[in-house]
């Protein structure tokens, strides 16, 4: 979703983040800051550095402005507006914050914690009134449960002279397995599980050892065997999806021929040309909730954000 506002001209990309955290007598909270240059309230977001991924650069905005530590959730909206000779792209996350203190910066003097309705009211601009709207919605969960990973490069088959399950990650790959395990701890994952095959553990290793986990392993969600027993395999998913999972989000790593089958399996709509979700090397789907209450983000890949300064 975005909000436009007659915004034309060259794209200046910004991120930032709905944060939330639950509230004394039920229900939640969400934070505004008070930028002194500007005099408005607003939710915290900022210009993407130089190379950076929208994604990236809300946490670590939302973090400098605020001083709280964040664990990423549903990808929000997306609010364009016009600036001078410019087009303002602003891409919303909504964030739970996890500790952390606040301390007055050189942008921000205060940060102040009410309920949505108040912030609402509150706040300067409108396009934040419709991030503040998708805060609360009720349908689909505030985050994943699920990081859904398609294995990284690993070359051609024919280029293999070994068993298919052995082919490791080329050097295109590692790189992809590097970037994974730079960005996806912003989810906040607790278990890594992949699929029983060298280059989907090798896609997850870097992570794993990010996180101080071990790699488990998920044979259900090979391509062959999800293929020979896909009641199995949609079990394993929606068991890790239940929301009542205790241990936190789990980064489950698979192959092309599964990945789609799952997505639709779960009723996930597909707004392009494809027939199928698509499932990209590398590529993650950030799924949350069950069917008919299901929020799926597809990143193709954390690389630089075109619109990010060059």
């Amino acid at each position: 979703m975005s909000s436009l506002s007659e915004a034309t001209g060259p794209v200046v990309a910004a991120g930032g983040g709905a944060l939330w955290r639950p509230a004394a007598g039920g229900g939640i909270e969400t934070a505004l800051v008070h930028r002194p240059r500007y005099d408005d309230w607003s939710l915290p977001k900022g210009k993407l550095d130089r190379g950076e991924h929208a994604l990236c650069a809300a946490a670590r905005e939302v973090t400098e402005e605020t001083g709280l530590g964040v664990v990423v959730g549903r990808r929000s909206i997306q609010t364009r507006y016009p600036v001078p000779e410019a087009t303002k792209r602003v891409d919303y996350w909504l964030m739970r914050a996890t500790g952390g203190a606040f301390e007055a910066n050189a942008e921000v003097d205060e940060v102040r914690w009410v309920t949505p309705a108040h912030a609402s009211d509150l706040v300067t601009h409108e396009p934040d009134r419709e991030v503040l709207a998708d805060l609360v919605r009720r349908d689909v969960p505030r985050a994943p449960t699920v990081l859904l990973v398609r294995h990284a490069h690993a070359g051609r088959r024919s280029d293999w002279d070994g068993p298919d399950e052995l082919r490791p990650l080329d050097d295109r790959g590692s790189d992809q397995a590097s970037r994974l395990a730079d960005v996806l701890p912003l989810f906040g994952p607790t278990r890594v599980l992949a699929a029983e095959r060298v280059r989907c553990r090798e896609t997850v290793v870097p992570l794993a050892e990010r996180l101080g986990v071990e790699v488990g392993t998920l044979p259900e969600l090979g391509e062959e065997e999800f293929q020979a027993d896909p009641r199995a395999g949609m079990e394993v998913i929606l068991q890790l999806l239940d929301r009542a999972e205790p241990r936190g989000v789990t980064v489950v790593c698979s192959q092309g021929g599964a990945i789609p089958s799952v997505l639709m399996a779960l009723d996930v709509q597909w707004s392009g040309t494809r027939v199928e979700p698509p499932a990209a090397k590398g590529s993650v789907w950030a799924l949350g909730g069950r069917p008919g209450a299901l929020s799926a983000d597809y990143y193709r890949n954390f690389n630089p954000d075109p619109d990010a300064p060059a």
